[in-house]
């Protein structure tokens, strides 16, 4: 920890500590190293969200433990109060981990009015050649539950990771704090990222909040919300596997359909979007497979076309 957190946590504990006096400390005993090619921070130009949940920043890293693995950490960080919102383990990151850890995030917080990332494709592709594979370049999975509840997509610039500079010095601090707190599997793992979680968000003062936490900052003042599309309430998403028979079953209007979308994608897992009695089956990177229009009359349902 720098000078600034010690002398926060002295100060919870009622001793009073010069800064000054904690730097020399830490400099005799050899844990400042210097960087004096760092840019004065008087020279950056920083971007902060005026209001908790008007943006969140997301990205994953890889975590070694030590008998070898390679594990990859999700996070959702609010722009503008640094919180981190969400913190866990997988030993891989998909498409499906990025829709399911933001609904699980937004359904405890709220939805962001914004979302920035990378131009990875867990999170994109209509930003890639012809987009979805098809030349439509409608995105995937994440994009289409993100365009549902009105909320804007931003990407940062291809090689300029400095546009998530939140969550990307956030990384470097919880991988010290992981170097010295190695796990032997990913259980293990979760729960010092559990831990870590409480702590950056209590507990440790943050310089660019005045020394407040994040927590505090994110609960001070009123959330921002999407703008939502018209008739948000009747939108559902539903994740399912089609069957040996190539169909998926839903309940509409009180009564269970099954929609036929074909033997070939037997065993395929998919999201259903379902509004009013239109549905449309995707795959998790956002291929379309089927479209309906729903018939509540009818037990079987052909896909359109």
């Amino acid at each position: 920890s720098g000078a600034d957190t010690i002398q926060a946590h002295l100060a919870r504990e009622g001793i009073r500590v010069g800064r000054t006096t904690i730097w020399r400390i830490l400099t005799a005993a050899g844990t400042v190293a210097r960087q004096p090619q760092k840019r004065p921070r008087s020279s950056w130009q920083r971007f902060t969200a005026d209001r908790p949940n008007e943006l969140w920043q997301s990205d994953f890293t890889h975590v070694t433990l030590t008998t070898g693995q390679d594990i990859e950490v999700i996070g959702w960080l609010d722009d503008h109060s640094r919180s981190l919102l969400h913190l866990t383990a997988h030993t891989r990151v998909t498409g499906r981990t990025v829709t399911d850890t933001f609904t699980t995030t937004a359904i405890k917080h709220g939805y962001p009015a914004a979302t920035l990332t990378d131009n990875g494709m867990v999170y994109t592709t209509r930003l890639a050649r012809g987009g979805r594979g098809r030349g439509t370049g409608g995105g995937n999975a994440f994009e289409t539950l993100l365009a549902l509840h009105g909320i804007a997509q931003k990407n940062g610039k291809p090689f300029k990771p400095t546009t998530q500079g939140k969550i990307e010095r956030f990384w470097q601090t919880l991988k010290k704090h992981l170097a010295a707190h190695p796990s032997g599997s990913i259980d293990e793992l979760q729960h010092r990222l559990d831990s870590f979680r409480d702590y950056y968000n209590h507990y440790r003062p943050h310089r660019a909040l005045n020394r407040k936490t994040p927590a505090f900052a994110y609960q001070l003042i009123p959330k921002a919300t999407p703008t939502r599309p018209e008739d948000p309430g009747i939108w559902r998403v539903r994740y399912d596997t089609i069957d040996n028979d190539g169909k998926i079953s839903l309940r509409h209007s009180g009564r269970m359909l099954h929609l036929g979308i074909g033997r070939p994608h037997a065993r395929t897992d998919i999201i259903a979007l379902i509004h009013n009695n239109d549905a449309t089956v995707i795959t998790h990177d956002g291929t379309v497979l089927a479209e309906f229009t729903l018939n509540p009359n009818k037990g079987y349902q052909a896909k359109n076309g």
